[in-house]
């Protein structure tokens, strides 16, 4: 090819291509991302050294360490820690369960210390069925007091004194108290709640006046029904109680039953007729006041046995 053919290459332009400045912009544009999901991210510490513990463990290392004294250290996993139960009694055994990594901290068990435990509830146990014994003792007693005073009556059938548990129950039967359908207290019975009244102002507990009906609806004008007539009969022997100043009536309470807690079966008038009547229930210590008296003397809580069946006079 001749000198005449050849051809001279065009002058280029001056400065940078204009591909350069796209490249430059999106490296910029990279570099900055990256930098964000940098500046977002976190290491996780605790699953760090949670790895390395299963790693360690993996390899071998022994991880049981014979304990001299109650563990006041640190561990792999947390940083401090305190004993699980601190007890100022002085411990014969001490150990560390160390089965799972991810507890922070220490279960110390002392066999001593369980021992003395059941000793203690054993010991609470007997205190309060002694408890209970005495408060039964307590109410056989004033239950004599109660048939002793109302003998002439017990002997008429008109009322009966009887014991359960803890319980004194003084029955008032309809015979010589009531009129058939009536509320009001016969006069020549009032004789009979005075008696009851001079041995109820000694006796310690709560006392509840409790009526009863049999189960023939009530077909009178004056009450409702049945309900009515156990409220009034109860509240009748309460108003003549509270006769005397000496009643302290923030320990008493009124109720009516009418027929739903009758002692035999409505199936006879002769059950029918048991079953009319007005009962005085003293109450002597209940579960509560046991167990706040127990509580007082340094005891916890705890149940009691049921002890003697009723006692009827």
């Amino acid at each position: 090819m001749s000198d005449e053919n050849e051809q001279e290459c065009p002058p280029c332009p001056a400065g940078l291509p204009g591909w350069l400045a796209t490249f430059a912009d999106l490296m910029s544009l990279l570099m900055c991302f990256f930098v964000l999901l940098l500046s977002f991210s976190e290491m996780d510490v605790l699953k760090f050294k949670q790895l390395a513990g299963s790693m360690r463990e993996a390899f071998g290392v022994q991880n049981q360490i014979k304990v001299e004294d109650i563990p006041k250290g640190t561990s792999i996993i947390a940083q401090e820690f305190s004993p699980g139960r601190p007890e100022p009694t002085p411990l014969n055994e001490v150990r560390q369960m160390t089965v799972n990594n991810d507890m922070n901290t220490l279960d110390i068990r002392s066999k001593e210390g369980e021992s003395e435990n059941l000793d203690k509830q054993q010991g609470e146990a007997e205190q309060l069925q002694q408890m209970q014994q005495q408060m039964e003792k307590e109410a056989k007693e004033q239950a004599v007091k109660f048939a002793t005073a109302l003998a002439q009556e017990i002997g008429d059938g008109s009322v009966e004194v009887e014991t359960d548990e803890r319980k004194i129950i003084i029955r008032v039967k309809e015979k010589g108290s009531f009129s058939s359908g009536s509320a009001e207290l016969k006069f020549e019975y009032i004789p009979v709640m005075a008696k009851i009244r001079d041995v109820l102002i000694e006796v310690e507990g709560e006392v509840s006046i409790e009526g009863h009906t049999d189960n023939v609806p009530y077909s009178g004008r004056t009450f409702l029904s049945n309900w009515d007539l156990s409220a009034a009969r109860a509240l009748a022997v309460a108003n003549e109680l509270f006769d005397d100043p000496r009643i302290d009536q923030s320990k008493y309470q009124v109720i009516g039953h009418a027929a739903t807690k009758p002692l035999v079966p409505n199936n006879t008038a002769n059950n029918r007729a048991t079953n009319r009547r007005v009962e005085i229930v003293i109450q002597k210590g209940k579960d509560k006041e046991l167990l706040e008296k127990i509580q007082a003397r340094g005891l916890g809580d705890t149940e009691g046995a049921r002890l003697a069946p009723n006692e009827i006079f």
